[in-house]
């Protein structure tokens, strides 16, 4: 079971990802935890990769695809795995393809957790901290007790300035511009499976172990 998840910020990845790798069993592959790694381990490619990302630079794309496939060919992701993260663009996922030829195996199913971005921007926009403590609330899901106040210590409740209004919206529009084309790629492949994720958690939850469930009947 080959999987790529993906979604708006704030629609609901993480949590959804942590699900599924309990149930299914495979690894939750990120870009970051493979540059991570790759780095760690002080292969070809991770030196590369720390070269460009210590100076502050985009790792470029054959890089990327390297690793990528290095991470795809180890013996955890005999039985599946789930991308997150890659690819981003639709180079990226027409190498990806390829590598998944080379392995002799398929992307089965791309998770699309799809949520208005209207109520993405409320999601996102909503978190305060504490400048005390560093407890984390939400004006509607999780709201303090008494407005601009930390229940667990007294202290002010903040808005970080990348969950401002602008930030969060500005956020949005570059990751909708750079979905849209992917979500067109795996369209046309049959495999992009949307999931309405302006849910109750479990009730996603539910929804990815039915769509799942028949894809792999």
């Amino acid at each position: 079971m080959n999987l790529i998840l993906m979604g708006l910020p704030g629609a609901g990845k993480g949590t959804q990802a942590e699900r599924i790798v309990a149930e299914y069993g495979f690894p939750h592959i990120s870009t970051g935890d493979m540059f991570r790694q790759a780095i760690k381990e002080g292969t070809a490619l991770g030196k590369q990769a720390k070269a460009f990302i210590d100076k502050g630079d985009l790792v470029p794309d054959e890089v990327t695809i390297g690793i990528v496939r290095e991470r795809l060919g180890k013996e955890d992701c005999n039985s599946g795995f789930l991308l997150d993260g890659f690819p981003r663009t639709v180079q990226q996922a027409e190498a990806l393809e390829e590598i998944m030829e080379d392995e002799g195996g398929k992307i089965d199913a791309v998770l699309y957790i799809d949520v208005d971005p209207d109520k993405l921007l409320k999601r996102l926009t909503g978190r305060r901290i504490c400048s005390n403590c560093g407890a984390t609330y939400h004006l509607e899901f999780n709201p303090p007790k008494q407005a601009g106040i930390c229940d667990k210590c007294g202290g002010e409740l903040k808005q970080r300035s990348d969950d401002s209004e602008a930030t969060v919206h500005e956020r949005l529009e570059v990751n909708m511009k750079q979905q849209q084309p992917l979500v067109h790629f795996y369209s046309e492949k049959g495999t992009l499976k949307k999931i309405n994720g302006d849910q109750p958690i479990d009730q996603v939850f539910r929804d990815v172990k039915a769509i799942l469930g028949a894809v792999f009947d």
